[in-house]
């Protein structure tokens, strides 16, 4: 009986996201007893159009080539799954949306007219269906483990929808909103990453996107009673995944509808 076929995909982004399936070590290396890997190339095997059971996606889409690519990818794979904050929503490279980019091309290059820009950085998402989006910035092995079980053993993955403050109870984490008026996200952000920063004392970033209910103004209006301009409240959601829709209506607010 032959394996399902796996294929793992990069556009644009750091390669975080495929380092959290390299940083499972040991367990990787049971990986081939359960899937094909027919293309990774930050591990080796490349075949991009080789069709797949399932197709795991990092980055966000930043050019015509990448445009062209991501929907033969959808067409070769019957589960795509969007990986990390720039596949699910544009991550960092979607702060260009918010700015001229023709005019910051023009001023880098001596010919920007040879570049293969889209007007916008966006989520795989905006071009293709994705059946399962993971978030994170980057996601974490145990997260990215758990969906691939799932999916190869034929049940839908569960999402998580709570948001991190359930994670930092859990733990016992001192809440650093409330005891050290840290600007800190946790309220508003999925959960996931096991409270990596409030455990160690330091306000959550939103790597992990917008929980399932964002109560945007009353966090913000907290952040303004710390002390932070309007400008820097939106700061806070337009930053890793102000490509979100939640976070970018929210930053937007903040920055007067701008």
């Amino acid at each position: 009986m032959s394996r399902p076929k796996l294929a793992v995909h990069k556009f644009s982004s750091c390669d975080g996201c495929q380092l959290a399936l390299l940083n499972l070590g040991e367990t990787l290396l049971q990986l081939p007893g359960l899937v094909d890997i027919v293309h990774f190339a930050e591990a080796g095997p490349m075949d991009e159009d080789e069709p797949v059971a399932v197709a795991l996606v990092e980055g966000s889409i930043n050019t015509e080539h990448d445009l062209e690519r991501i929907q033969r990818i959808r067409r070769n794979s019957d589960y795509l799954v969007s990986l990390g904050a720039c596949a699910t929503s544009g991550g960092l490279q979607a702060l260009r949306n918010m700015a001229d980019a023709n005019a910051w091309e023009a001023a880098i290059y001596a010919r920007p007219e040879v570049l293969d820009s889209l007007p916008t950085a966006t989520a795989v998402s905006d071009h293709v269906k994705v059946d399962l989006a993971l978030w994170g910035c980057p996601v974490n092995s145990r997260q990215l483990l758990g969906a691939l079980r799932d999916l190869l053993f034929g049940v839908a993955p569960r999402e998580e929808r709570r948001p991190l403050c359930m994670e930092c109870k859990r733990s016992g984490a001192v809440c650093t909103l409330v005891t050290g008026e840290a600007t800190c996200m946790g309220p508003v952000t999925l959960a996931g990453c096991g409270a990596i920063c409030p455990r160690k004392g330091r306000a959550c970033y939103a790597c992990y996107g917008p929980a399932e209910q964002v109560n945007a103004e009353s966090l913000g209006r907290r952040f303004e009673g710390f002390g932070l301009l309007p400008e820097d409240v939106a700061r806070r959601f337009h930053f890793i995944h102000s490509g979100a829709p939640a976070f970018q209506a929210a930053g937007k607010h903040f920055r007067g509808g701008k």
